[in-house]
């Protein structure tokens, strides 16, 4: 065997050694988990859309993983009672937290004290599902646009009026915003829930109404309520008339999104392993459409760390948010 020969097969032999360590030390850190049923912690109550879709996830993650996925509603609280549950759950790989925008980044500009810290108390596992908001009016309403709205507001400042959830929820702060950058002054109209907003939308009480499409999406598609337009990048499939607010206002960008994180400490192989496994059941067809169908849009964003970055981003994006709205936390 000549002196290169003997190189290359030293090479290989020291290449297969090193995969083999790294498999078995991959395997050891897992062990025998999971073991016994993972618990998914949620702010929000049973039949909620965030509730559906964990339970989805959930039905899916049982075939591959072996075990059972318990959800556990903890609503309340703007999601600080859910949040504050997973924050303090033992890192040991049985507790995740099904989280939405609310809870890891919005919160933080909302309280001036938090019983957790979105960014420290948890480890990103993986992206599930943006949750696009729309600008909607009562089917036989006479504003036929986004742009409508608008001018209508601009030419009666303070009557037009607009329902959301709150000015410190996530559809509050989409109005506010819109306000801002069409330097209108729109009646803000809150309430305890969007079920009494939209049907105080729909008995003529308000003349438009902010709220997310899987909340609204079965009126739409019935045809009570008009959708004038979506606070998403793009236009969302099975809405595709409805033009963007961007469209309008260029870098107008409002979407809610849900994701699953893990107590800080969990280990790292069990958050690969939860990673692999989610992005592989919301890129599947059967799942994507189901999903969709409840009306947020599955998307895989690849490693815990790109998630990661994500929501980094996000916050940055929000600091900014909060100031050109004048959100002061409370």
């Amino acid at each position: 065997m000549t002196t290169l020969n003997k190189k290359i097969t030293l090479l290989l032999l020291l290449a297969s050694s090193c995969l083999l360590a790294f498999a078995q030390q991959n395997n050891s850190t897992l062990g025998n988990w999971p073991d016994k049923p993972i618990k998914f912690i949620l702010s929000q109550p049973p039949g909620s859309g965030p509730d559906n879709i964990a339970r989805l996830i959930g039905e899916n993650l049982t075939k591959p993983l072996g075990q059972a996925i318990v959800i556990d509603n903890k609503p309340g609280g703007q999601n600080i009672i859910g949040a504050q549950a997973a924050a303090r759950s033992n890192p040991d790989g049985f507790s995740f937290y099904f989280a939405t925008t609310a809870a890891l980044v919005t919160n933080k500009y909302l309280f001036k004290s938090l019983p957790y810290d979105p960014q420290k108390d948890f480890s990103a596992v993986a992206f599930v599902a943006s949750s696009p908001f729309g600008i909607m009016v009562r089917a036989d309403s006479n504003i036929t646009s986004f742009q409508d709205l608008i001018e209508k507001s601009k030419a009666n400042p303070g009557n037009l009026s607009i329902g959301n959830e709150g000015p410190r929820t996530f559809g509050g702060i989409i109005a506010r915003l819109i306000n801002a950058r069409t330097k209108t002054q729109s009646n803000l109209v809150s309430y305890a829930s969007i079920g009494v907003a939209t049907q105080d939308l729909l008995g003529a009480h308000t003349d438009a109404l902010v709220a997310d499409l899987a909340s609204t999406g079965q009126l739409i598609k019935q045809g009570k309520i008009r959708l004038l337009a979506v606070t998403s990048p793009k236009r969302v499939a099975g809405y595709e008339n409805a033009p963007t607010v961007s469209e309008s206002l260029p870098g107008f960008e409002m979407t809610g999104w849900l994701a699953l994180v893990a107590p800080a400490g969990t280990s790292s192989a069990i958050i690969s392993k939860m990673n692999k496994e989610i992005n592989q059941i919301i890129t599947e067809p059967e799942a994507t459409l189901k999903i969709a169908n409840m009306g947020p849009i599955p998307i895989s964003m690849g490693s815990p760390e790109q998630f990661d970055q994500f929501l980094k981003k996000e916050n940055e994006r929000w600091s900014e948010i909060s100031k050109e709205i004048g959100l002061l936390p409370e």
